[in-house]
């Protein structure tokens, strides 16, 4: 059964959801520092989870008091699709690995997932104070700035972007990122090749990147910049053309202009 609510029902989640997500956030920024931390890839985990257990207490109560009757999706590297009614897809150290080395890409994200649909987002980048929000029907915003992506309609002029979900994919998924990638520096302009995947999504919905896929079904690192990318004019969709869901196997957003050139590069990669 679905368990659909009116667009306002979810607009009046925001303010908690966003304070949540700043609060985890200041967390964050009071544990960086602009240097490696770690050298072992044991000290390296170490580092991770401890950022991780320092802020989900932060977001998780605050979440589930705000919409009562909501789930918590306990694994943030987890994927496929969720069971039916809502839950709280979060990831409290988006871009972890790049905090524990000193480096600027990493931020919170917490998106209410409906029926394996995103139909709230607040994504917050400690570092530089931005936040990024949006509902389903509600449009994409920057700090209250409306979010557009991009008008190019030639993949040859297009700034696209992609990445590994997660430390030790197969052996299959690490092949079709290096093949895909040489497919679309042969057709596109230029490749980034980066982690997490929501810092690359917000400059999707932006307008300042064209494109990103993916070869994984993470939901923590997707969500967010579905709906983001989706609210501010772009297309959602797998890797065979169908609407994205939490349940698709790999993942593609573009901006409209640019998705159908994007889509026959990369589906026959994947």
């Amino acid at each position: 059964m679905s368990t659909a609510l009116p667009f306002d029902a979810d607009t009046t989640l925001m303010p908690a959801v966003t304070a949540a997500v700043r609060a985890a956030g200041a967390i964050l920024r009071d544990r960086y520092t602009p240097h490696a931390r770690a050298v072992s890839p044991s000290e390296i985990v170490e580092e991770i989870h401890a950022n991780d257990d320092a802020v989900l207490n932060v977001l998780r109560e605050p979440l589930l008091r705000a919409r009562p009757g909501s789930r918590w999706a306990e694994d943030e590297l987890a994927g496929g699709p969720l069971p039916v009614g809502e839950w709280w897809v979060v990831d409290p150290a988006e871009g972890n690995i790049n905090h524990v080395h000193g480096m600027s890409d990493w931020g919170v994200t917490a998106t209410l997932v409906r029926d394996n649909r995103p139909v709230l987002t607040v994504v917050h980048l400690p570092l530089t104070g931005d936040t990024y929000t949006a509902t389903a029907g509600g449009g994409a915003w920057l700090d209250g700035r409306p979010l557009k992506v991009s008008a190019k309609t030639d993949l040859g002029a297009a700034l696209t972007g992609t990445g590994q979900a997660r430390p030790g994919e197969d052996g299959n998924t690490f092949r079709r990122i290096g093949e895909s990638v040489t497919a679309m520096l042969v057709n596109g302009l230029v490749v980034r090749v980066s982690v997490p995947a929501t810092l690359q999504l917000i400059h999707v919905a932006g307008g300042g990147m064209d494109a990103f896929w993916q070869f994984s079904d993470v939901r923590s690192g997707l969500v967010a910049g579905a709906l983001l990318v989706a609210e501010a004019g772009g297309v959602v969709t797998d890797l065979a053309g169908e609407p994205w869901t939490t349940g698709s196997p790999d993942f593609l957003a573009a901006a409209p202009g640019i998705h159908a050139a994007a889509l026959g590069v990369l589906s026959a990669v994947a």
